[in-house]
């Protein structure tokens, strides 16, 4: 396993698990005045490992070793990220086949997700604000697991198969789990070196 680089070596790891709130910028500062990450964590020298857009929710990994940040970011390790996704409607087989082989996108064909459908309730908290109801059309929820990283890319792909994502929870990231932490918690947790060992992801 590549060693971490000499200064990261010379400070105490961080490892933060936090459930970031709908409409939360995955940030530390907003010259907009929108809600970033300090008005959560109040623990310096930590960055978010990868992203999550403003209006989904969910776990987000912070560190403060570089070498991790890169590991959970960058789309080569295929690090497997799960998510919870309310969508438009009730996706049949042929829908669900699509995520499972493998959608066609403006930049791409996506690599197969592990998907499965829930049902009409995932046991997710009530998001402020509520997502929008129809009587006439059903939100479903489904499971799905991808291994990139591509900008919005659980919602593209599920507009593409013809189930706008309406709301998007990720609860997991590699073998970090979101776990019972509710919406702005956040907890520190144990940073083993196992963490940059080139098979996670694999």
């Amino acid at each position: 396993m590549k060693k971490p680089p000499l200064k990261e070596r010379s400070q105490r790891p961080k490892l933060i698990l936090f459930n970031k709130p709908f409409n939360v910028l995955c940030q530390f500062t907003d010259k907009e005045g929108r809600k970033t990450l300090s008005d959560f964590i109040p623990v310096s020298n930590v960055y978010a490992a990868g992203r999550l857009d403003y209006d989904s929710e969910g776990l987000v990994v912070l560190t403060n070793m570089g070498s991790l940040q890169h590991r959970i970011a960058e789309p080569r390790y295929k690090l497997p990220k799960t998510y919870l996704a309310q969508v438009d409607g009730i996706p049949d087989e042929e829908a669900l086949g699509k995520l499972r082989r493998g959608v066609l996108l403006n930049d791409g064909m996506t690599s197969p997700a592990d998907v499965e459908l829930l049902g009409v309730d995932a046991g997710i908290w009530p998001r402020v604000p509520p997502i929008r109801f129809r009587k006439s059309i059903p939100a479903t929820w489904i499971r799905l697991t991808i291994i990139e990283g591509r900008n919005r890319q659980v919602r593209r792909m599920t507009a593409a198969v013809g189930h706008p994502t309406l709301r998007l929870v990720r609860i997991k990231i590699g073998h970090w789990e979101l776990g019972e932490l509710k919406p702005g918690e956040w907890k520190e947790v144990p940073f083993a070196e196992g963490c940059l060992d080139e098979r996670q992801g694999n």
